[in-house]
């Protein structure tokens, strides 16, 4: 099955309304340095097409239950550089287009821009993650992934053309990005819901982020005084701290709040699904 209920992990801190979601391509080229699917997928910034997508995507949309959305996509990017040749996840949303499936597209790419032909079309919600507004951070913290500006025009565009926008500032890290939190959604401030998550850690995150910044770390690593199914957290405190003051700020812009695998607050979804038509 191509096309899975979320959250095989059954995670108790996760408060998304049941969706399924598809992962057009196995891995992500973006190698973002907090990336957590290098937990799970081997060769994970190693983009690979899987086998008979297509054919086996139509056959389980011929059974789908209309109710439900189906995400693009959380272990790897509906778009990475390779779609712009190989167009895997524009047919895709031709087939739910035909079947008219509910779909909520989240990516750290501006490619979705050639799509808003057939996005528009869609019952869909489209969101980017925007992590800074600063490039110079975001370089660091995505190499190969668009600028954010790059991210936040295209979605300007898709709003344009009357499609449901959300974006993710996803993961906060204090010390770092929590610096350009504010600049970050007043560049976004034309969206309907922001979700936001503070960063956690596995020791593979860890190791890539002691490697790339060392000094940020040595503050950040004392703090992460709390675990939660195989992650350190921020002591609670300090993150819900940083929560509230996110969600008045966001808030304070008209724009409704989420937060992902927090224990915290959330309306009226965590993930922007409630955007969906």
């Amino acid at each position: 099955m191509y096309i899975r209920p979320f959250d095989p992990w059954k995670s108790k801190l996760c408060t998304c309304p049941f969706k399924y979601t598809l992962n057009p391509y196995t891995g992500c080229d973006h190698a973002c340095v907090y990336c957590y699917i290098t937990s799970y997928i081997p060769n994970a910034f190693k983009v690979r097409p899987k086998k008979n997508l297509l054919i086996q995507v139509e056959r389980e949309l011929r059974k789908f239950d209309k109710r439900y959305i189906i995400a693009m996509s959380y272990s790897s990017d509906p778009y990475p550089t390779i779609e712009k040749e190989l167009g895997i996840t524009r047919k895709v949303l031709e087939l739910f287009r035909r079947y008219d499936v509910r779909c909520l597209i989240l990516t750290k790419s501006d490619i979705f821009e050639r799509d808003i032909d057939i996005l528009k079309e869609l019952r869909c919600a489209v969101g980017v993650t925007v992590t800074t507004i600063d490039e110079r951070k975001a370089k660091l913290l995505e190499p190969n992934a668009p600028l954010p500006k790059d991210r936040i025009r295209a979605l300007k565009k898709a709003k344009k053309e009357g499609i449901p926008v959300y974006a993710r500032v996803d993961p906060i890290i204090p010390f770092y990005t929590w610096e350009d939190f504010r600049k970050t959604v007043d560049a976004l401030s034309f969206v309907s819901h922001i979700t936001v998550s503070t960063l956690k850690l596995r020791p593979d995150i860890k190791a890539r982020m002691r490697a790339k910044f060392p000094e940020l770390m040595k503050k950040l690593e004392p703090l992460y005084t709390e675990r939660y199914e195989g992650y350190a957290y921020l002591r609670k405190d300090m993150r819900f701290r940083i929560l509230n003051e996110a969600r008045k700020i966001i808030e304070g812009k008209g724009i409704t709040f989420g937060s992902c695998r927090e224990g915290y607050y959330s309306y009226p979804t965590c993930d922007g699904s409630h955007l969906v038509p």
